[in-house]
Formats: C-alpha cells, structure tokens, sequence
C-alpha cells in the first residue's frame, strides 16, 4: 500500500506533464483595451501589458491579432497552474517517499541500541593525571 501512493502521485504528475504537452504558443500578460479619449471613449485600441526580466512592457496589438494573443495569454496562465501543480506534487512525493524510508528503518532493529557499551568509555581520555 506505501508504494501504491508514489504510484498514484506519480500518475498525477504524469498526467500535469501531459497537459504541459498539449499547451499551444502562450505568451505572459493582460490584454486591455484602452483609449485615446477615455471620457467619450473615441480612439479604442488593444494594448499587451507584461513583465519579462523584470521589465514591465506594453505592446499594441491590432484587432486581427486579439483572439490569438488571448489564447497565448490563456495558455500561459494554464502553464503558470499546471507547473505549481507539478511542484506541489513533486514537494508531496519527496515528503511521502521520506516518510516511508524513515519507517521501513523503524522496522528494521537498530544495530547501536543492541550493542552493549564499551569499556574504554570509563578510561580517562584526557592527558590530566588523576592524582592532581
């Protein structure tokens, strides 16, 4: 039954990689649309806001281009979920896979405890003669 639990969180990274597989072209970002004249709202136009190496950037993006760029934008925030998915799986089996070690060592008898205690503890180590 212990493996069966790295088996199952196994499949369930598995199938997150198998997701990250199938994610088209992504981008990061917002798409916005802003205008020249907001109070009439005359002038609209698509705007591309992210940051990348930590540098906020904007970008135009024409009408044509708008339900591509929101599918990569999609896309990229599917990827962001899918991979702290992965993380948080991949932190669960290395937590499970240490708590079955630790317990299948329990089982095992513990060579230390059985041994008995050696003389020489009770000699004295130290250069100082006992006399003084």
């Amino acid at each position: 039954m212990q493996e069966k639990s790295l088996k199952k969180i196994d499949g369930r990274i598995q199938r997150v990689k198998d997701q990250l597989l199938a994610l088209g072209p992504m981008r990061p970002g917002s798409l916005t649309r802003q205008y020249r004249k907001p109070r009439g709202r005359k002038g609209a136009f698509w705007q591309i806001s992210y940051t990348h190496h930590m540098k906020s950037r904007s970008e135009y993006a024409r009408p044509d281009e708008v339900a591509a760029a929101r599918q990569e934008i999609a896309a990229f925030r599917r990827f962001k979920k899918l991979t702290a998915a992965w993380v948080e799986l991949a932190l669960a089996r290395s937590q499970r896979r240490v708590q079955l070690a630790r317990a299948s060592s329990n089982l095992e008898p513990r060579l230390a405890r059985n041994r008995p205690k050696q003389a020489s503890a009770a000699k004295n180590t130290t250069n100082i003669p006992d006399s003084i």
